[in-house]
């Protein structure tokens, strides 16, 4: 995810710190506050989804050559503990000092609703966690990695300042996000929205008849004109409530993963803002 710079005639090359990741948001965060002295490799790929992830031998190699293994936590990628137990890398929960929200309704009620990365603050906690760890790994780069992390902050402050003002274009009526997984809790609160969701989590994909007759009935007793799916499981369940209440569908939505590079979310700041893009064309129906 970087090139490495050559090193000025009469120094010694710095090794890259070797990171692995659960996921693309969280190596994109790492690459992005590490630059040059970071190589980050994620184990699940652009458009997996993290919940149902099962590693491979593959992915055991490669935490096993890590300097680091970045978990995110709140019960999002707790597959990676069966395949690093007998790993000695350097190890942090991205999460850590993270209030969540708890999951509403379903199976998981009162677990925590892992898509903290969906809010400002959140956002902030993930970065001074990943400076930290790097300044511990390569104490001879803290203040570059610091650096970096406070210009990364101030970027994510923009980004979600840009989201209030876009987001405020949406009739106060139809700020309800509907989704199919209840991924969007952090930043419907953020925003002052409500949700309402087929499943609380990528885990429980199948949607129950009693879930999607909720739904419907939300659609419909508060006149949402349009409703979305992520881009990591089927919009089939969705599609079913946009024919029984005449709802329009509005399209993808990114959480659990970015895309590649050819696609509309290749970055942490790219999936916030189309997002929210997309959100805002949907609901900003009269």
């Amino acid at each position: 995810m970087h090139q490495q710079t050559a090193p000025e005639q009469g120094q010694e090359a710095t090794p890259d710190i070797r990171v692995t990741t659960t996921f693309t948001i969280t190596a994109d965060m790492v690459a992005a506050i590490g630059g040059e002295h970071v190589t980050v490799t994620s184990l699940t790929p652009p458009g997996a989804d993290i919940h149902s992830y099962e590693p491979t031998p593959t992915d055991i190699v490669t935490a096993q050559h890590s300097d680091l293994i970045v978990e995110h936590g709140l019960g999002l990628d707790s597959w990676l503990s069966t395949m690093t137990n007998s790993v000695s890398s350097a190890r942090i929960t991205v999460t850590e000092g993270i209030t969540p929200i708890p999951i509403a309704a379903g199976e998981y009620e009162g677990v925590p609703n892992p898509h903290a990365w969906l809010s400002a603050e959140n956002a902030h906690i993930y970065i001074a966690n990943i400076v930290r760890v790097l300044s511990d790994i390569a104490p001879e780069h803290a203040a570059e990695f610091a650096e970096r992390g406070r210009a990364y902050s101030d970027r994510i402050d923009t980004r979600f300042e840009q989201i209030r003002e876009l987001t405020e274009t949406i009739p106060p009526e139809n700020r309800t996000v509907v989704t199919c997984e209840g991924a969007f809790s952090y930043l419907t609160a953020e925003l002052g929205f409500t949700e309402a969701w087929l499943w609380p989590v990528n885990a429980e994909r199948e949607a129950t008849p009693r879930r999607v007759a909720a739904v419907i009935d939300t659609v419909r007793d508060q006149g949402v004109p349009t409703v979305f799916c992520e881009s990591t499981v089927g919009d089939k369940p969705m599609r079913l409530v946009t024919e029984d209440t005449g709802a329009s569908f509005g399209g993808v939505l990114y959480v659990d993963s970015l895309t590649d590079a050819a696609g509309p979310a290749p970055t942490y700041l790219d999936l916030l803002s189309y997002n929210a893009t997309v959100i805002t064309q949907g609901l900003a129906t009269s």
